[in-house]
């Protein structure tokens, strides 16, 4: 796995026109550059993931490398490209950071081509009538013949570190390295959806629909047994009785989100007569339900969660769980709500001898 992943997000997106930098804007849920890093991660094609950015920014995944950015996009690039000079790769992939859309399959793709080529670039082509100013006359192209280029680029690194450390003039992109020096590039159809955010307006290109999802689980409480909730540890006199570790707020939230995919529900997935799911962690369980939303194009909108017991009290651990859930989640902790709710002494969780939660969830599925 000799090949590194660079994106570029040291722009300041002058066109976007907005006080915050485009790269960090809100999208999908997301913050824009997380996107392609998300999926250069989930493709497991990169050894390494290299953000070149201007902002503070920090991450607990070693594969990420932070480095600062140039003035110009290509000096961010031969910044990056130095940066990787002595660790040995084969290969490098460099994407702008203002297309989230592309997909796991196209970096496929370009992986495939880059055996027998030095350089493959993905393309679309056009759909509109076509004009060239030339010499103050304007002709017309045959449409068939314009190539839109589109990122993730990807070379041989020796190639286009050669070619990049003697350029000093502004280039849009590496493809251009290699045209202008008459070397040979493999040009592969891109993907109409990978389309470049570069105004406000771009942000609503995709259609959404909304999905809804409910989930519900209770538990017994009981002696000798640690209490795991939102994914996190709880200091307690009980834990709660379950195939797994019994964790009621995942298991809720795995609930709603099979519901909102309309994929039945998690006894279906992990039924409590397998060995193979005996004591699990429900973190465990919660992954793959998080990598199917992504993979389906959906992104969670909004979690409310009604965490029901007498003890222990919600608002202690509140902010430590809603944290926990957003890193297991990958989302935005300000999308989740947590509430505590007592029964009043009534009934088994009312004596403390079970808790028992439910959650509503809302997707947003962009197509």
């Amino acid at each position: 796995m000799s090949n590194c992943f660079i994106l570029l997000a040291a722009g300041k997106g002058k066109r976007f026109k907005s006080k915050n930098l485009k790269q960090f804007i809100n999208y999908k849920n997301k913050p824009l550059f997380i996107h392609s890093i998300d999926k250069a991660l989930r493709s497991k094609l990169f050894k390494e993931v290299v953000l070149v950015t201007n902002n503070k920014i920090k991450f607990k995944n070693k594969k990420i490398k932070i480095i600062k950015g140039g003035k110009e996009r290509y000096q961010s690039s031969q910044r990056a490209l130095e940066f990787i000079k002595n660790k040995k790769f084969k290969n490098v992939f460099i994407h702008d950071a203002a297309r989230p859309n592309f997909s796991i399959n196209l970096l496929k793709n370009l992986k495939k081509h880059l055996r027998n080529n030095k350089a493959v670039v993905p393309y679309i082509n056009t759909d509109n009538s076509t004009k060239y100013i030339n010499k103050n006359k304007i002709v017309n192209l045959k449409r068939e013949n314009v190539l839109l280029t589109q990122t993730p680029q990807c070379f041989n690194f020796k190639a286009l570190y050669k070619l990049s450390k003697s350029n000093k003039t502004l280039v849009t992109d590496e493809a251009t390295l290699f045209l202008n020096n008459d070397k040979d590039v493999k040009f592969i159809k891109g993907e109409e959806t990978n389309l470049k955010i570069t105004k406000k307006s771009d942000l609503n290109t995709s259609t959404i629909k909304t999905f809804y999802g409910i989930g519900f689980d209770i538990h017994r409480l009981i002696k000798n047994k640690k209490l795991y909730l939102g994914g996190i540890k709880i200091p307690f006199h009980s834990g709660l009785k379950g195939h797994s570790d019994g964790d009621v707020i995942l298991h809720s939230i795995i609930d709603a989100l099979l519901g909102s995919l309309r994929k039945k529900d998690i006894g279906t997935l992990y039924p409590n007569n397998k060995n193979k799911f005996k004591n699990i962690r429900s973190i465990k369980m919660l992954n793959p339900i998080i990598s199917d939303l992504d993979n389906n194009n959906c992104f969670i909108n909004n979690l409310d969660i009604n965490l029901i017991c007498e003890r222990p009290k919600v608002s202690k651990y509140r902010n430590k769980i809603i944290n926990s859930l957003s890193k297991l989640m990958n989302i935005d902790k300000r999308i989740i709500n947590l509430k505590g709710k007592t029964v009043e002494k009534l009934g088994l969780i009312g004596k403390e001898n079970a808790i028992a939660c439910e959650v509503i969830v809302s997707i947003n599925k962009y197509e």
